[in-house]
């Protein structure tokens, strides 16, 4: 048994199987790499355009001449920077190299700041409600209106641009609310 193998392995049928193999291995690679050259569009390079600060309008326009496509995947904290419902960023970044029919991934600037809802900060110290404004996103102001009260630097009522604030009401973020604190002179 082990002679037939030997003598079948020093045969020609041997070396011609082992030739038709080989061949055939190099068409199907060389046909591999040709096919693939052709439909990945091999050597092909699209820049891709700066979009910051552009609308929709003008993306849709710039990425159509090129052959390219968008898509929206968020809209970011609003930048006041930025004009509004504008690319912030852009993956791919501008200048990198793609292939047409490309998805060039886009965050737009909100139209505004979120709105954050104003919670009961009454009975609270004047440190502890700053805080707290602050973890939600709005900045305290400077313009303290004290009432009689018995507590001093106690929160008594918010005020923003001079109107009273309720809880439940909404502002939008980074907007700036005044503190109404009682004087500690009251009974």
């Amino acid at each position: 048994m082990i002679m037939s193998l030997i003598q079948f392995l020093k045969s020609k049928t041997f070396f011609v199987q082992i030739a038709i193999v080989v061949i055939g291995l190099l068409v199907f690679v060389f046909a591999l790499k040709f096919w693939l050259g052709v439909t990945t569009n091999h050597n092909q390079k699209i820049q891709v355009p700066d979009l910051q600060k552009l609308s929709l309008d003008e993306v849709e326009r710039k990425l159509t001449e090129l052959d390219l496509t968008y898509k929206i995947i968020d809209s970011a904290s609003f930048n006041p920077d930025y004009p509004k419902k504008s690319v912030i960023e852009q993956t791919p970044l501008a200048g990198d190299f793609v292939k047409e029919k490309r998805k060039i991934y886009l965050t737009l600037n909100p139209s505004k700041y979120r709105d954050v809802t104003i919670q009961n900060l009454n009975g609270r110290t004047k440190r502890q409600a700053s805080s707290q404004l602050r973890a939600m996103g709005l900045i305290v102001g400077t313009n303290y209106t004290y009432v009689n009260d018995i507590g001093k630097d106690v929160v008594r009522g918010l005020r923003y641009k001079g109107k009273v604030l309720n809880e439940g009401d909404k502002l939008p973020l980074n907007s700036i609310v005044d503190l109404v604190l009682g004087d500690g002179n009251g009974n």
